[in-house]
Parts: structure tokens; sequence; C-alpha cells
């Protein structure tokens, strides 16, 4: 849900990634066009202010939209909201939205309320400046779907990326900066990821001057792209295909590197110098 808040074409960038690193949906309709991301949003609160009463905004969307759509009850008072929701599309509402408030406490509120009122399935969904610590925070509220926006896309505090390009190796000759503080490691590299046998990932190895050495239960990292200028058709830039690789990626992270703690690495990395 955050393209308002960066440039456009870096809000379909970042929708892409997002569904690529397992997010369900996306509120950027261009993502869905070009890239066949599945799309999903709300009304803004601006509907609902543009209509003479909530009632009336909410009559037309569900006209609009069906009974499915997820209907956005905070504009006003979140419990009237959520009566003028299910009166408008009756108790197979598909969703409601809280974008505001304590929303530990709203939702569970909320949940009471829609089940008095016999939307036991309606869902609830939850958005407004939500990151990953926010979200685990709200781990034990009852909440069928998260809108995350800002954070996503402004890289949650860290906006900028710490990379460079940096020349290795000219012709086979390995070649490197000394510069204090920012000296690299010449030659050309080579990475993979080090697993126990029972399929749980337990470092990554970067190998400089020559080629790794995979044990029986190492996985190669890196694919080709292009050769001699020309693409090398595989299955790296599908989409469905690299949302695959990296969920079945993810189950092999052991537990501790899946701890919500900024700043630190999921699995270590060595560097090591390979055979020719």
């Amino acid at each position: 849900m955050g393209s308002r808040r960066t440039h456009e074409e870096a809000a379909v960038a970042a929708a892409r990634a997002a569904y690529l690193a397992g997010f369900s949906s996306t509120s950027n309709l261009e993502a869905g066009r070009r890239y066949g991301v599945p799309t999903s949003g709300t009304a803004a609160h601006s509907f609902t202010l543009l209509h003479d009463t909530e009632a009336d905004a909410f009559r037309a969307q569900v006209d609009a939209l069906g009974v499915g759509t997820t209907l956005l009850v905070d504009t006003y008072d979140i419990a009237r909201g959520i009566r003028a929701a299910i009166e408008a599309a009756g108790p197979a509402l598909g969703a409601v939205r809280i974008d505001s408030g304590d929303l530990s406490v709203l939702a569970r509120e909320a949940r009471e309320l829609l089940d008095s009122l016999g939307a036991t399935e309606t869902r609830i969904v939850l958005s407004g400046d939500l990151d990953e610590f926010a979200i685990a925070g709200l781990s034990g509220a009852p909440v069928d779907v998260y809108g995350v926006g800002t954070s996503l896309v402004t890289g949650s505090g860290a906006p900028t990326a710490g990379m460079v390009y940096k020349l290795v190796e000219v012709d086979g000759r390995p070649v490197a900066k000394r510069s204090e503080h920012k000296a690299t490691q010449g030659g050309r590299k080579t990475a993979l990821r080090r697993h126990r046998e029972t399929g749980t990932a337990t470092e990554e190895v970067v190998v400089s001057r020559g080629r790794p050495t995979p044990g029986p239960h190492d996985r190669l990292l890196q694919v080709p792209l292009l050769r001699g200028g020309k693409r090398v058709e595989n299955d790296a830039t599908d989409l469905g295909a690299g949302r695959a690789r990296l969920a079945a990626g993810l189950r092999t992270v052991p537990w501790e590197g899946l701890k919500l703690s900024q700043g630190e690495p999921a699995l270590p990395t060595v560097l090591l110098e390979g055979s020719a």
C-alpha cells in the first residue's frame, strides 16, 4: 500500500519485490497489469467524505463492487461504521478496514461486534504505519490481513542500500581497492549456501579467485543471466518461480535467523579462496 510514498516506477518495483517476498497482493494496479501480481485494496477516507453520509458511501461501494468488498470503517466512529457497513452489505461483507487508533484493542472490539451482528466470516484488515515490529506486536489480535505501505517502500528507515559497483577482475587478473575503510577483495566471486543433512541452512560461502567445491548438501546461489551479451533463458526472471524459490529458501533458515532483530544476518557469511 505504499505507492504514494515513492516514485511511481519505484512503487511498481516495490510491489513486485513484495509479492516475490511473500506478500499476497498489492494495491498498485500497474504492478498487476505489468507483472500479474494479484491486486486488492479498499476505498480511501476521501471517498467516504465525498458522500453525504457514511452509509451512502458504503452503499455506493457495495453497489459497484459487491458484498465481497472491504469497507473502511474508521472515518468517523468505528462501532457505528461497522454497523453501517453490515447494514449496507449484510453479514456476508468481505472485510472491514481499520486505519487508526489502538489497533490491537480495536481489532478485538471489531471482531466481537461483527460476530454479534452475524458477520462471523467478515475479515478484519489493519493498516496505518505498520512494519514487521508492529505486526509482531499484533500477533495475538484477531487480524486477517495487514496493509503495509510506507515502511515497505522506504526500506523501514534505511531508504538506501549501502552497495556500489566495484571492479574486481580484468581479463582474468584480480584487481582490488586498497583505500582505508574501502578495501575490496579482488577476483571473481562465486557463492553457495551450506545446509545440514536435515535441510537447515548453516552459512553462506563466498569463494574468491576460483570455484567452490560444493558438498552433498550445498546449493550454488548464482545462475547465468547473460552470456556473450545475450539473455540466458531460465526461470530466474519468472516472478512465480522466484516467489516459490524464495519461500522454499525461507523454510531452510534456522529459527534463530528468523528473529526480529535489526541489522543482524540470518546466516553468517564466510569468504574463502577457491580452487582454480
